[in-house]
């Protein structure tokens, strides 16, 4: 069984993410591709795309979202996710019962009391049939008939136990704050009905081919699921077997390519929540254990980072029209160069329309 090094790992990681040149590809394609993409602040996603897309437009990811051919929603990791429509199919049955795990939390069963899942999602559905809602809108509706102090709290809860979707405002370039959400039913969205039953085999085999190989663990902490080490044992017949430095088996579809670990690799700058990053459990092939630690485990997945020979290097803030770059290591010429230059090649992206600039912060970036 081969073992596979950590700057191995990082080079098939950053192949399979189109992370070392950009590609010619229709975004609709990547993201389906990625299986999702993270997009917990509506802008992180257009980011997402321009470092990966050559010749990506803020235009092509809203006109997907307008014409509903990828969609917005709950799903990874019960956080916001785009995916391709079709996708969503078969992820909202597979991810169901993890969705549905949040209702347990003290702040849904606030306002929830004893009510059940099963009645608010037909009472959701009643109410959103052919319609589409703010959730202040729809919590008002909702506690009219489950009356609660916190109507918002079940219009969110009710995501949790309905397919519902986001409209196409809510996943638009914007300023960078939260908006107003506006949700809908998925089969009214997107028309005709979801799969009924989940695809795990499918979901492990998907998150393979962009994230792998990996392990048991990895597949789990993406997405969220439990129980994965059931399905990869009926698939693994089908599947390579290797090992990592720490002698972990890790699993891979059969035709997905390995890098060398000699590969070069550019400066890339990756938005908050990139799953590139959060994609794993053991995220070293990323990010080492003492960057990961310099924040809090929250706010280390929370903030756009940026890498330099692969790895997280440091992280960057918008602040206002300016990129400040926060570096956590020391940057020689040639890659505070590089950073730089791809800084600047992303102003476009974060600011568009403006003058905008860049900045390296001589602070440690934890400040």
């Amino acid at each position: 069984m081969k073992e596979l090094s950590l700057r191995e790992l990082n080079r098939t990681l950053l192949l399979r993410q189109m992370l070392v040149e950009r590609v010619d590809m229709p975004a609709r394609d990547l993201v389906r591709h990625l299986v999702a993409v993270q997009g917990q602040d509506p802008n992180w996603p257009y980011v997402g795309l321009w470092t990966r897309l050559r010749d990506f437009r803020h235009a092509e990811l809203e006109e997907l979202l307008r014409e509903r051919t990828v969609v917005r929603s709950t799903m990874i990791r019960r956080t916001v996710h785009l995916a391709d429509a079709e996708d969503y199919r078969w992820l909202y049955p597979t991810l169901r019962r993890m969705v549905e795990g949040v209702l347990t939390a003290a702040y849904y069963r606030e306002a929830l009391g004893e009510l059940d899942g099963a009645t608010l999602a037909a009472a959701g559905r009643e109410l959103l049939a052919g319609r589409t809602l703010t959730r202040s809108e729809l919590g008002r509706a909702l506690a009219e008939r489950f009356p609660t102090p916190h109507p918002t709290r079940l219009a969110h809860a009710l995501g949790a136990v309905a397919p519902l979707l986001h409209d196409a405002e809510a996943g638009a370039w914007g300023g960078w704050f939260n908006r107003r959400v506006s949700v809908t039913l998925a089969e009214d969205w997107i028309g005709g009905e979801l799969e009924e039953r989940p695809r795990p085999e499918t979901l492990v085999l998907r998150y393979l081919a962009a994230f792998g190989p990996a392990s048991v663990a990895d597949m789990q902490a993406w997405s969220g699921v439990t129980r994965l080490a059931e399905v990869v044992a009926r698939l693994r017949s089908q599947l390579r077997v290797y090992r990592d430095d720490t002698g972990r088996e890790l699993f891979d579809v059969p035709d997905a390519p390995l890098a060398d670990a000699d590969l070069p690799v550019p400066v890339r700058f990756l938005p908050a929540f990139d799953n590139a990053v959060l994609g794993h459990k053991d995220r070293r092939r990323m990010i080492s254990d003492e960057d990961r630690a310099r924040i809090n485990k929250e706010a280390s997945a929370g903030v756009p980072m940026y890498l330099v020979d692969g790895f997280v290097h440091g992280r960057w803030a918008v602040d206002g029209e300016t990129v400040r770059i926060l570096p956590w290591h020391p940057l020689d010429g040639a890659e505070e160069a590089a950073v730089l230059a791809e800084a600047e090649r992303m102003l476009p992206v974060i600011v568009p329309g403006m003058d905008g600039k860049v900045v390296i912060d001589g602070r440690s970036g934890l400040d």
